[in-house]
């Protein structure tokens, strides 16, 4: 049995197994896989007749015990004669430590949930950290090679501009998450005051008007705030608003593709329009004061003060913000029709095709073995299991053979369940696999119900995928990048907040030019055309 907790080693042992990698400098160099010396098998079970361990690290759940204890886990170190040398941190421990752990030679053989982000990927991948994965995949991982055979796009999405794959893909196409703002009003308040479901922007800005003026919750008190959001969050954003006050398709990155063309949308006639309209509601008492300064503390316990107070948001679900004693005084507003007689759900950028998942290290004597172990969790079953948990656990099969969820225990939820009892990683779950193999769960169905009734015949815009840039294009765009997310946001709250966005709107607008802006889209542009080329 080997052991190694994050050591480089100093020599490797060769073998009949080798593969192409890159130096420390970029260069190529041929580096020798032992895989056969524990007895390395090309197919079937166990991966290795004699015990092989290696050492993964990487990022987890808060609630995630050791990966070591988990059922699933145990079984596929029955299956493989692999046993892991788990030492994976919660998300925020470890991205204390990996810059370390990267730069020096203490490596772990590979990341799972690798916690990089796509600049430390394409470094890490250029210099030689992270070996390519390519040819290992074509060699080692028919399960994976299928799937970005049948799916050119996910084979563009985790290839790096040097033509390199360094890290395996998660993917999860329910559909859902373009839309994760969705807008929530108090029914039992329009009842009260005897006001119809609001269908277009006007009848929600009077919806908000009554609320704000004419105590909807009956304590004789103005204390009712008609809508709260918070800019710049996951799911609490008004976006949809600028786009119905204005015209602008609109999301976190301020960036949209129509027509195959990417368009920055902070800078146009329409969302200054919306803007403006914005903070006219502002003035107005419309708008929670708390709105730019709130975290989701905060936001989430609005809707379960003691007196009813919250009249319109903005969120992912409804029961967490008003608890489960208010769900029915609540109504899903969708997508409203705007000033220009339109209806028009903004698209984000949230990826259902993610990179970063795993990766093999230059430390890693063994990448024919890890990469037979890592294509079997592609297998959509496995992938189902790794996602959610363990058949018999959290899954059984329906009638019609389609893995369902087993309920949780009461007071438990589903999500506090996966955390516990599933890795996550490297998986791959298609639209179809969701038809055939296994069920979305029932929160996700209800909401992928929502988004197809009430957003996605709306749709203004089309995502930009998830590509991946180069390290000139980053290191092109970073600078540039960062200042212009943080004018954008400044001004958004500052124009909301004073209605100054007509005497400032010039200056901004030349500010935006300084920064690059057209320099920064073009970029995106580029990239664009190179991963829509290649998918």
């Amino acid at each position: 049995m080997r052991h190694r907790r994050f050591v480089m080693p100093v020599t490797l042992t060769l073998s009949a197994l080798t593969l192409a990698a890159c130096s420390g400098g970029g260069e190529p160099a041929e580096v020798a896989d032992a895989s056969a010396d524990f007895g390395f098998q090309a197919e079937g079970l166990p991966i290795v007749e004699e015990n092989l361990t290696l050492s993964f690290g990487g990022t987890k759940s808060p609630l995630a015990p050791d990966y070591a204890t988990m059922e699933l886990v145990q079984q596929w170190e029955q299956d493989t004669n692999i046993t892991i040398d788990w030492q994976n941190l919660p998300d925020q421990v470890f991205q204390e430590k990996k810059n370390l752990m990267l730069a020096s030679g203490e490596l772990p053989d590979a990341l799972y949930n690798t916690g990089l982000t796509d600049a430390e990927v394409v470094q890490y991948g250029s210099n030689g950290t992270l070996i390519p994965l390519e040819d290992l995949i074509e060699e080692h991982a028919p399960t994976l090679s299928a799937i970005l055979a049948e799916r050119p796009d996910i084979r563009a999405a985790i290839t790096a501009s040097d033509g390199h794959i360094y890290t395996l893909p998660s993917v999860e196409e329910l559909g859902i998450l373009p839309y994760p703002n969705f807008l929530f009003i108090n029914k039992t308040w329009l009842d009260e005051l005897g006001l119809p479901m609001p269908t277009t922007i006007d009848e929600y800005r009077d919806a908000l008007a009554a609320f704000a003026t004419q105590d909807p919750n009956g304590n004789g008190k103005a204390d009712e705030i008609p809508l709260s959001f918070r800019p710049d969050s996951f799911c609490a954003n008004p976006w949809d608003l600028i786009t119905a006050l204005g015209g602008q398709p609109d999301n976190n990155d301020h960036r949209i593709v129509e027509d195959g063309t990417v368009e920055f949308t902070a800078n146009t006639d329409e969302y200054k329009a919306g803007v403006k309209a914005l903070g006219e509601w502002y003035a107005d008492g419309l708008i929670d004061p708390e709105s730019f300064s709130q975290d989701d503390v905060a936001y989430l316990a609005k809707g379960k003060a003691d007196t009813p107070v919250l009249g319109s948001f903005f969120w992912w679900e409804l029961k967490e913000v008003v608890g489960e004693d208010r769900v029915d005084d609540y109504a899903l507003v969708g997508v409203l029709e705007g000033t220009n007689g339109q209806r028009l759900a903004s698209v984000t950028n949230n990826q259902e095709i993610s990179r970063g998942k795993f990766a093999i290290t230059r430390a890693n004597e063994y990448p024919a073995a890890t990469m037979r172990w890592v294509d079997r969790i592609f297998d959509p079953v496995m992938s189902a299991q790794a996602s959610w948990g363990p058949i018999g656990v959290t899954l059984e099969e329906n009638a019609d053979g389609v893995l369902v969820q087993i309920p949780a225990a009461e007071g438990e939820s589903e999500g506090e369940r996966r955390q516990k009892v599933a890795p996550g990683g490297p998986v791959v779950t298609t639209r179809q696999d969701f038809v055939d193999v296994v069920a979305p769960e029932p929160r996700a169905a209800e909401r992928q119900a929502l988004v197809e009734e009430y957003y996605a015949p709306f749709q203004a815009n089309d995502i930009y995928p998830p590509v991946m840039l180069s390290n000139d294009e980053l290191e092109q765009i970073n600078l540039a990048q960062a200042d212009i997310n943080t004018l954008v946001k400044e001004k958004f709250a500052t124009w909301t907040v004073d209605g100054s966005i007509e005497q400032e709107w010039d200056a901004y607008t030349t500010q935006l030019d300084g920064l690059g802006i057209d320099d920064v889209t073009g970029i995106y542009q580029q990239a664009y055309d190179r991963f829509t080329a290649a998918g």
